[in-house]
């Protein structure tokens, strides 16, 4: 029980984000071997108690990695005391053990991994286990008690990532955002290894809110614009002269936080839609009926 009363989920159902590359450096699966040579990691989750997952389910969740890139998805059913996976026969005894040791995968369990790129792995992983999670919820081997709050910082953002659509470097959050002191230097060399000093609260998975700290030197927001985001002097000019110049009469650090207060009303209410708790809400296409808006100005 927690101080509300409430029981706490169990824990070993976390589908934590295991990242594998250091275990996986020598591997004869060229999968792998190569998304390391190509400066990628190996990441896994363990969905345990769900060697269970039938066909259907294993083709749900190789779809959902492939709309996030994949070519496809290595697993391995542990079951009866076998490994059953098309991939595990390339692994040594060394790496089946750091499998068991760092993921904790015993029998009964559903080993599943993403090779790639750091941000493309986490993304096809972070979807691969809300889906896990809904299965287990479903076999109720998943259980989420009701009216337990869990609440958690998310911290450490990625300050750029590169958007291979438009082969470019775009802000993760917005182009405003402080990056961590000690990574500046990087902004020259590695980009995609600078953080950001935005941040994100979220309760049961849910965002409640999120803000950041604001670059205030104007030398260095013009790096950003123009140096990174390859934004023409021109156009940063006119579309955020205003805001240099503003800054070149010193600025005080500043940041803030935006929370969703409609969205905790919906959770504690138990309704999935804000629509529920807004006192006027909008309709499918974003107009509010009671003043009309958005409307031209007269």
């Amino acid at each position: 029980m927690d101080r509300f009363g409430t029981d706490k989920p169990d824990r070993r159902f976390g589908l934590e984000l295991v990242d594998l590359t250091d275990a996986f450096r020598q591997t004869q699966f060229k999968v792998f071997s190569n998304a390391i040579a190509d400066g990628g990691v190996i990441k896994a989750v363990n969905a345990k108690g769900f060697a269970c997952a039938t066909q259907g389910q294993m083709d749900v969740l190789t779809d959902a990695a492939k709309s996030f890139g994949a070519k496809g998805l290595a697993s391995i059913k542990i079951e009866g005391g076998e490994w059953k996976s098309a991939v595990a026969k390339y692994f040594t005894q060394a790496e089946r053990d750091a499998l068991r040791e760092k993921l904790g995968a015993e029998d009964g369990d559903l080993v599943l991994f993403a090779a790639g790129k750091w941000q493309t792995a986490c993304e096809i992983l972070g979807r691969i286990r809300l889906l896990c999670a809904q299965y287990l919820q479903e076999l109720l081997k998943l259980k989420i008690p009701v009216g337990y709050w869990d609440f958690l910082w998310v911290v450490d953002f990625p300050l750029i990532t590169f958007d291979t659509e438009s082969g470019r470097y775009v802000s993760s959050h917005h182009p405003f955002t402080a990056p961590v002191a000690e990574d500046i230097p990087l902004l020259d060399t590695e980009p995609t290894c600078v953080r950001g000093q935005h941040y994100d609260i979220v309760v049961n998975g849910v965002e409640l809110g999120g803000g950041s700290i604001r670059i205030h030197q104007p030398g260095l927001q013009k790096k950003v614009f123009e140096d990174v985001l390859k934004i023409p002097p021109d156009v940063a000019q006119n579309r955020f002269g205003y805001f240099l110049k503003a800054f070149a009469y010193g600025a005080p650090p500043h940041g803030g936080i935006a929370l969703g207060f409609d969205r905790m009303a919906a959770m504690l209410c138990g309704t999935d839609s804000i629509r529920d708790v807004i006192a006027f809400p909008k309709t499918t296409s974003a107009v509010d009926l009671t003043t009309n808006a958005p409307a031209k100005l007269n």
